[in-house]
């Protein structure tokens, strides 16, 4: 539930809003999941991760729930049969998909959903819900400056390196098809492009429409 704040320090108007879905992307190594973290840990900002479920075996150091929902495979086809997901995708023969009802059940409350997803789920969830998506894609400064990150991060291999800026050549030729494209060569600032961007959406005349003709009708009955 969103407010104006009136004159003389009077009780705020509840204007009220349907919540967003915040989406960002990027190639791997341009700043997604760093991004993610910081708008998370600011408890201010109010944001629910969209937790994936996933038919991989959980590993030792994951939390279910937390990390991923674990499901069976059957669990997972009957779900994406009866279009449970707003978007699902199959990475290394395994299965992952981003359930719907929590994701509806936040967004009726008026509080928003932040999604860490590549181009082929941004996509799905726009068809699904057109209306309640904010899409940003967050570019690396350089391709040099992306290989750099890839190789401090010490995870992979030189080959496995090559790969991913491969394929980041080809998400990043997806731009187009975002809201908002940020260019993140200083981590601060493009974290507060977000927050921007995140405050302007919040604010959308479409997201508060009922609420605010509600409003506006009992404020011209004066």
């Amino acid at each position: 539930m969103s407010s104006t704040q009136t004159n003389h320090g009077a009780k705020p108007i509840e204007t009220g809003r349907r919540g967003l879905m915040l989406i960002l992307s990027s190639p791997s190594g341009a700043g997604k999941t760093t991004l993610t973290r910081m708008l998370l840990q600011d408890k201010s900002l109010d944001l629910t991760l969209s937790v994936s479920s996933t038919t991989r075996e959980r590993r030792s150091s994951e939390v279910d729930g937390i990390h991923y929902h674990f499901i069976s495979r059957d669990q997972f086809d009957r779900m994406r049969g009866e279009d449970e997901f707003l978007e699902w995708a199959e990475v290394h023969g395994n299965f992952y998909g981003s359930p719907r009802a929590p994701v509806e059940a936040v967004l009726a409350q008026g509080r928003d959903v932040l999604f860490d997803i590549d181009y082929q789920g941004t996509q799905q969830v726009r068809r699904k819900a057109p209306d309640d998506v904010v899409t940003i894609f967050i570019l690396p400064p350089t391709m040099k400056e992306l290989r750099g990150r890839l190789e401090r991060r010490a995870e992979d291999s030189a080959e496995t390196i090559d790969k991913r800026l491969t394929n980041a050549r080809h998400e990043i030729q997806r731009w187009t098809s975002y809201d908002y494209v940020l260019v993140n060569d200083d981590l601060q600032h493009t974290y507060k492009q977000v927050l921007t961007i995140l405050a302007a959406e919040r604010l959308r005349r479409a997201r508060s429409q009922d609420a605010v003709t509600k409003f506006v009708n009992q404020l011209l009955s004066e």
